[in-house]
């Protein structure tokens, strides 16, 4: 059964940093691409970004420059370096696991996390 975890969210000032992170059970990360995606009250979940199997990373523009997706292939754990934070970044975050096609479409992933708050305060 595949299981993933996210942890690392929390409160922070505009222009801070948080790193979450999503720890996998029962997949390899390395052998799949992995995606974040968030969604704030009100709104539909979107994208933020993808890592491919092969490290090919894709970002949402509204991240893009401000945020790293990358993974620790001995640790199973995939993680969100995000600088620069901005209120409008205020939401809760997910972790996925990515079958096929586009990497923007949550259709085209399978396992969730529960996801972590976080939350930036101007």
């Amino acid at each position: 059964q595949v299981r993933l975890v996210e942890s690392g969210g929390g409160f922070v000032q505009a222009g801070g940093s948080l790193r979450l992170s999503c720890a996998a059970s029962g997949r390899t990360v390395s052998n799949y691409g992995m995606g974040w995606f968030r969604q704030a009250p009100g709104k539909e979940r979107e994208f933020v970004a993808h890592t491919t199997w092969r490290g090919v990373s894709y970002y949402a523009d509204s991240v893009k420059g401000r945020f790293t997706i990358f993974r620790d292939n001995a640790k199973n754990v995939l993680y969100l370096q995000m600088s620069r934070l901005k209120p409008e970044d205020t939401a809760v975050y997910y972790c996925a696991t990515h079958t096929s096609g586009s990497v923007v479409v949550t259709a085209q992933y399978d396992y969730w996390g529960q996801g972590t708050q976080v939350t930036v305060s101007s």
